[in-house]
């Protein structure tokens, strides 16, 4: 634990015990867990995207539906990001945990398939993925790195190869429901957790930051993991400011070292 306090390797060990004392502990994750791995947030002050753009004139279902090219246009330096970018050591963290058996599932609000990248199993992905695409008008899937790569070189919006309609990456837009299934299970997995570790997320978008509050109601513990204050940081049995990709590193070996 080089370079961290008394206080917050205290904390460490505090956590790692109801880590180890836990039947059933998931991690639910946001956007912070993936800025250092190069993907920008969402709401960060002058580096968050939607600092540099109006959310609803470039990300929403109907700007979609009726501008792609607007939305292709914006989305294509964030594709890149995530086509390039690489798991950083807070999701190999994460994934090392999962493999030991010290988590049941990983519920996360980013479409950037590094927790997958990573090894983590049981992955429920709130805000969609952009692992692959559908078509607007025969809604045949498509995997979607052979056509994004394709895009980022000739700049040409993804279209079928069955019907030529343009492909949509199956990531949540701004008017879109949640996915069904995955909204269920995540409800299940908060409710059933004993121990819900959060990490990078605001807990500011609903219903998502909901789900921390399911596993305290019914008794539960929350660890929080966040650089900025959430609402739920005076529920929470430990709160940590630190970097994720510096201090997971640091639980998952303090969780690790005298095994199951």
């Amino acid at each position: 634990m080089t370079g961290l306090s008394s206080q917050v390797r205290e904390k460490i060990q505090f956590a790692a015990e109801l880590f180890q004392q836990a039947k059933h502990p998931l991690v639910l994750t946001g956007a912070g867990i993936s800025t250092p791995s190069g993907i920008p947030d969402f709401r960060s002050e002058g580096t968050g995207l939607w600092s540099k753009n109006e959310a609803m004139e470039v990300a929403s279902l109907s700007n979609f539906r009726y501008n792609p090219s607007q939305f292709y246009e914006w989305f294509r330096p964030l594709a890149k990001q995530i086509i390039d970018a690489s798991p950083n050591p807070a999701h190999i963290a994460i994934a090392d945990l999962g493999k030991a058996g010290y988590l049941d599932s990983v519920i996360t609000q980013n479409i950037d398939i590094l927790h997958q990248k990573a090894g983590s199993e049981n992955v429920i992905e709130m805000h969609g993925t952009l692992s692959t695409l559908s078509c607007t008008q025969c809604f045949h899937q498509y995997e979607s790195i052979p056509f994004i790569s394709a895009f980022l070189e000739d700049g040409n919006i993804p279209r079928c190869t069955d019907c030529e309609a343009i492909l949509k990456p199956d990531v949540i837009l701004f008017g879109e429901q949640l996915p069904q299934k995955a909204w269920l299970k995540a409800q299940k997995s908060a409710r059933n957790s004993d121990l819900m570790l959060v990490v990078g997320s605001s807990l500011e978008v609903l219903p998502v930051a909901g789900l921390p509050m399911q596993t305290l109601d019914r008794g539960g513990h929350l660890i929080i993991v966040n650089q900025s204050s959430t609402y739920l940081n005076v529920r929470a049995d430990i709160v940590f400011t630190q970097d994720a990709a510096t201090l997971l590193p640091e639980l998952a070996k303090e969780v690790l070292k005298n095994g199951k």
